[in-house]
């Protein structure tokens, strides 16, 4: 299973309006991404909730993970805006 580790960029870390928009396009993508934060349980990344429970903040790393034909492009598009101060 492909997975990725990045750091959460946004000054909130991944919560109210950088949940949102990660939520939003791990939605929209082909396959089920998830979000894990290093070490912990992964949750699915669709979720604003789900990922809000992580308490990634500013500087976090977390893995995400997807699972399917189209699974590298969804984890990369997830990445991108995590690794993006969501915040300006």
């Amino acid at each position: 299973m492909p997975e990725r580790r990045v750091k959460v960029a946004s000054k909130v870390g991944l919560h109210a309006r950088p949940a949102a928009l990660v939520a939003k396009a791990a939605a929209a993508q082909p396959v089920a991404v998830s979000i894990a934060k290093d070490g912990g349980t992964p949750v699915p990344a669709g979720s604003v909730l789900s990922l809000m429970t992580l308490g990634a903040a500013h500087g976090d790393e977390v893995v995400i993970t997807a699972e399917g034909e189209g699974a590298e492009a969804a984890i990369d598009a997830v990445a991108e805006l995590i690794e993006s101060d969501l915040d300006a």
